[in-house]
């Protein structure tokens, strides 16, 4: 839906604002880079304690991320 594609694309835009690449991303949570790829195309779904892993992995805040999502629907 489309509320997941926000999440997924902040996500992604977060790790590139970083300079972290997938396979950085994927070898700091112990999994392959194409489980990073499937998770950015939409083919994978996150669960709430992936999501916060990623956001650790690219030093990004999971509150805040999560609030400007929803700052965009206020």
């Amino acid at each position: 839906n489309e509320e997941y594609r926000q999440l997924v694309d902040a996500l992604k835009s977060a790790r590139l604002a970083v300079g972290v690449t997938q396979q950085q991303v994927a070898d700091a949570i112990g999994q392959p880079q194409s489980y990073v790829a499937k998770v950015e195309g939409r083919e994978r779904r996150l669960d709430i304690t992936e999501f916060i892993q990623i956001c650790r992995v690219i030093d990004c805040n999971p509150l805040t991320l999560l609030a400007s999502l929803l700052n965009q629907d206020a």
